[in-house]
């Protein structure tokens, strides 16, 4: 089979071929039909991630059909449409997997750095990663909700937000232009807010309220004028981004940066006291997580915005990403 994997770290990604792998007891092997390209596969190309071995191959946003069974496999069959997300396995037996807490789980396995990914024509991976695609999903549009879509969904269903509350959601990339279409779904008074007026006519027909342009508002004073806040998805890589809408929190407003930024951020504690404000760290979601994702998206028609490329095309596709030049989500296509 071909893979797009990386040998070093900071190596570029390169095409080779490999042997199919066989599915081990309590796996199932995935002929690969599509996989999102993400931010977080960084880790596995730059190599900044503990304890990670290489070669690998990255992609955590897998979709396909179920090609292979292994032994002790019981619920899914040849065929299966399937999807492996960012969480790939989990040991059951450590504290957290004892309460049910399998995304914190302190042997966790993320599918594409401590096991090889979806860069690739196939993959394995136990039945506990995986999950199901509806029938009503386009497999190229199910692969980015796997990750961002989980990432987005988890977060808003997370939040104390309930419907006719307020909900904002920081840029409108990859990430936050499926945070509008979830938090308008879920009957969430819905604010956009990015930098100009660009992505201004995209924000409303994703479905958002209102529109706050940063570079002509502050954030923080516009979310305040419509009622504060219940929850803000931040989904720019940026601290000053993040820092600039704490403000626009009502009471018991929460903070959900799911974009990860190079510089920490400075909260001035006030700010946090007053109206009880938070700010919560939130990890993408297990399997039934993304399978909870992409039933909601198919019931409610969402889908991501895709540019799609060829395996072979994987260190455009990653590069692409990486700067920014990407409409909507990046999906290799093997």
């Amino acid at each position: 089979m071909r893979v797009a994997e990386v040998d070093r770290p900071g190596a570029p990604i390169e095409i080779s071929d490999r042997p199919v792998p066989e599915p081990a007891d309590g796996q199932v092997r995935v002929a690969v039909e599509a996989c999102g390209v993400c931010h977080s596969d960084v880790f596995a190309k730059e190599g900044n991630w503990p304890g990670i071995e290489y070669p690998r191959v990255p992609g955590h946003e897998v979709a396909g059909r179920i090609d292979a069974v292994g032994a002790d496999v019981s619920g899914w069959a040849v065929g299966d449409r399937v999807g492996v997300g960012w969480h790939g396995e989990h040991c059951f037996e450590c504290e957290p997997c004892r309460r049910g807490e399998f995304i914190d789980c302190e042997h966790e396995a993320v599918t594409g750095i401590d096991t090889d990914g979806g860069y690739a024509e196939y993959l394995t991976a136990p039945t506990h990663a995986l999950a199901r695609i509806p029938d009503e999903l386009d497999t190229v549009e199910a692969a980015p909700l796997l990750c961002a879509g989980v990432s987005t969904f988890n977060a808003l269903r997370k939040s104390d937000a309930r419907p006719g509350d307020i909900a904002a959601v920081q840029g409108l990339g990859g990430l936050g232009h499926l945070g509008v279409q979830f938090a308008a779904a879920a009957g969430l008074e819905t604010v956009a807010i990015s930098r100009g007026t660009e992505k201004r006519d995209l924000a409303f027909d994703l479905g958002a309220d209102h529109y706050v342009d940063a570079t002509a508002t502050d954030p923080a004073d516009a979310l305040q004028e419509v009622g504060g806040a219940a929850v803000i998805l931040s989904t720019a890589p940026s601290s000053e981004a993040i820092e600039s809408v704490l403000g626009g929190l009502g009471i018991d407003g929460q903070l959900y940066p799911l974009g990860v930024p190079d510089e920490p951020i400075g909260v001035e504690i006030p700010t946090l006291i007053t109206n009880q404000r938070s700010i919560h760290g939130h990890s993408s979601g297990t399997a039934r997580d993304s399978q909870d994702t992409l039933e909601f998206a198919a019931h409610q028609s969402i889908t991501p915005t895709v540019e799609t490329f060829s395996l072979e095309d994987a260190a455009t596709a990653y590069d692409r990403m990486m700067d920014g030049d990407v409409t909507g989500r990046a999906v290799l296509v093997p």
